[in-house]
C-alpha cells in the first residue's frame, strides 16, 4: 500500500494524543487510500469508527478506557488491532488483512501505510479489511426470506468443523457454574433497576427460573467443563457476523476479552439460534444443533440448552438496557424493542 499524505496537523504538540476527529476526517477522504474509491462511509459504533470503500473496510479504535476493554493508548490499540486481526482469520481468513499504520509525517501531513517512515510519528493503527457483500448477510437474507436451509448448513458443518479443532480450555466445575450465576444476578439488577415496570416482572421471571436451573441442575453445568467441551470460541456469534459468501466468512470475533470467548459450543449455537428466533426463524437452532450432534458426538441436553438461552437473552436484555439512559426518543424506542423481542424468546420456551 503507498502512502498518501492529505492533512495538515503541524499544529499538534508532539506529546499530546492526535485528536480523533482529525484521525476522522482524514479517513473519510478518499485520496487517503491506496486505490483511490469514489466515495466513503463512515460508521461510528461504540468502540470504533469504519471507513467503507468500494472494495474495502477500515476500523480505527477509539482511545477509551472501559473496565471490560483499554483502547487508551496507540500501543493498547495496536496490540488489538493485532489480536482482532489474529483471532477473526481462524474464521475468516480471506477478510482481514493487516493493521495500517496512521503516521504523522515531518511536514505536518498524515498518511495510511503498512510501515511508517524513519521520521514518522505512528498516531494510531487501522485494521484493514476487505469488504464483504451486505446482501448476502445472515441478517439480510433472512429479513428478505433468501436464506436457503442448504447456507444454514454449510453454517453449521463450518461451526462444528471449527469447534472440533478448537483446542479444549481446562476449567472447574465450580468456576463454570459461578460464571453463571455472576451474570444472572447481573442481569436481574439490571433489569430491576432500569427497565419498565411490566419489562423488569417478565425478566425476573426469567432470573427466577436460572436460579432454579442452578439449584437442581447445575450437574449440567459441570459436567460440560469437566468433559472438557469448553473452547476459545467466537464469543459473539450473531446473523450480522456471518457471510454466505464463497467461501463463508464468519467475521467480528470478541477479541478484547479471552474470558468472554472461553464458551462451551451448545452455548454459543443456541445463543446464534436465539439471535435468528428473534428475527423470525426459530427453526435455525434446532438445525445448527443437530448438525453439530452429528459431526460432533456430543448431545446436548435440551435443559440446558433452554438455560444457555435464557441466559443469552438476558445478557442481550442488560446490554440494551445500558443504552437506555443516553438514548434519544426514538432510540429508546427501539431499545425497548429489541428488548421485548428477547423477553418474548424466553418466554416461548
Amino acid at each position: 500500500m503507498d502512502d498518501h499524505p492529505i492533512q495538515r496537523a503541524d499544529r499538534m504538540p508532539a506529546d499530546q494524543d492526535f485528536p480523533l476527529e482529525l484521525k476522522v476526517e482524514f479517513l473519510q477522504r478518499p485520496d487517503a487510500y491506496f486505490d483511490r474509491p469514489s466515495q466513503v462511509q463512515a460508521i461510528e459504533t461504540r468502540l470504533s469508527w469504519v471507513f467503507l470503500t468500494e472494495r474495502h473496510a477500515y476500523k480505527l479504535k477509539k482511545p477509551r478506557r472501559l473496565p471490560e476493554v483499554n483502547l487508551s493508548t496507540v500501543a493498547l490499540r495496536h496490540a488489538n488491532c493485532l489480536t482482532e486481526i489474529r483471532l477473526n482469520r481462524r474464521l475468516s481468513a480471506m477478510v482481514y488483512h493487516s493493521a495500517l499504520c496512521l503516521a504523522l509525517r515531518p511536514d505536518g501531513d498524515l498518511s495510511l501505510c503498512e510501515r511508517p517512515g524513519p521520521t514518522d510519528r505512528v498516531v494510531d493503527w487501522v485494521v484493514w479489511m476487505q469488504r464483504l457483500p451486505t446482501e448476502r448477510r445472515m441478517d439480510e437474507l433472512i429479513g428478505s426470506n433468501a436464506l436457503q436451509t442448504s447456507d444454514v448448513r454449510n453454517l453449521g458443518i463450518t461451526l462444528s468443523r471449527f469447534y472440533r479443532f478448537s483446542r479444549s480450555v481446562p476449567m472447574a466445575g465450580d468456576r463454570y457454574v459461578g460464571r453463571f450465576a455472576q451474570d444472572v444476578e447481573k442481569n436481574q439488577v439490571t433489569a430491576r433497576t432500569t427497565l419498565p415496570k411490566e419489562m423488569a416482572y417478565r425478566a425476573n421471571k426469567a432470573a427466577i427460573w436460572q436460579r432454579g436451573f442452578l439449584k437442581t441442575q447445575r450437574g449440567l453445568l459441570r459436567k460440560r467443563a469437566e468433559g472438557r467441551w469448553i473452547i476459545e470460541a467466537h464469543g459473539d456469534l450473531r446473523p450480522e457476523h456471518i457471510f454466505f459468501t464463497a467461501p463463508l466468512q464468519i467475521i467480528d470475533c470478541l477479541e478484547f476479552d479471552r474470558a468472554l470467548r472461553l464458551l462451551d459450543p451448545v452455548d454459543e449455537l443456541s445463543y446464534l439460534g436465539l439471535e435468528c428466533d428473534r428475527l423470525g426463524e426459530g427453526w435455525i437452532a434446532n438445525h445448527l444443533l443437530r448438525i453439530y450432534e452429528a459431526r460432533s458426538g456430543d448431545r446436548a441436553d435440551p435443559h440446558l440448552v433452554a438455560f444457555y438461552r435464557s441466559v443469552r437473552a438476558c445478557i442481550r436484555i442488560r446490554l440494551a438496557a445500558h443504552r437506555l439512559a443516553d438514548a434519544t426518543a426514538a432510540q429508546r424506542g427501539r431499545w425497548l424493542e429489541r428488548i421485548d423481542q428477547y423477553l418474548s424468546c424466553i418466554e416461548k420456551h
